[in-house]
């Protein structure tokens, strides 16, 4: 038996409660807990034939400054048109369908044939998810970029590993789930 009850919501993030019964190893147990649940967002590793990574360099208001960024961003507006992808079963579909999205708008790029590559969780505590894709098709556009109203992306540059795996020591990427999908697949990479 599964009981959620929303505490608080927001537009973009609501506050649960859930008790739920969990069956681990034959033995079952009624588990109360508490979560912050919010729409997930989509990251894009752009390769190019000399096999270097695109990262763009985004304003970020938390940081009050530049960081350098996989293009991305969210894939709903707000929390009900996500819930009602997960009601109807079409979350991979939105996804898949903002990846090309994100990349025109914030770095000008039309992508064909994405791959996903990693979902990675934010933790029990925070339901917030980000879908990573490999893009090896794609088509720059001259003056492509459509910027949304608060986004301020000034550029891109196109980094080998040797200078991302520099650029996450130093922390110039802050965003640390990134940094560990992006060294994932340096390594990857290199073993192949």
């Amino acid at each position: 038996m599964q009981l959620e009850k929303i505490v608080y919501e927001n537009g973009i993030f609501e506050f649960i409660e859930e008790e739920k019964l969990y069956t681990i190893n034959g033995r079952s147990k009624n588990i109360k807990r508490s979560f912050v649940r919010r729409p997930p967002g989509i990251r894009a590793i752009i390769v190019n034939n000399k096999n270097e990574i695109l990262l763009s360099k985004e304003y970020r208001y938390e940081l009050e400054t530049f960081d350098y960024r996989l293009p991305g961003g969210k894939v709903f507006d707000n929390l009900e048109d996500y819930k009602k992808s997960l009601r109807d079963n079409t979350l991979l579909d939105a996804v898949y369908n903002t990846v090309a999205k994100e990349v025109r708008e914030e770095v000008g790029i039309k992508i064909e044939n994405p791959i996903l590559y990693h979902v990675s969780h934010a933790g029990a505590s925070i339901v917030w998810d980000l879908y990573y894709f490999i893009i090896n098709d794609y088509e720059i556009i001259k003056n492509g970029q459509e910027l949304e109203e608060n986004e301020i992306v000034d550029g891109f540059v196109w980094k080998n590993s040797n200078e991302i795996i520099k650029m996450c020591a130093k922390k110039q990427i802050h965003e640390e789930r990134t940094i560990g999908v992006l060294l994932s697949y340096i390594l990857e990479k290199q073993n192949d």
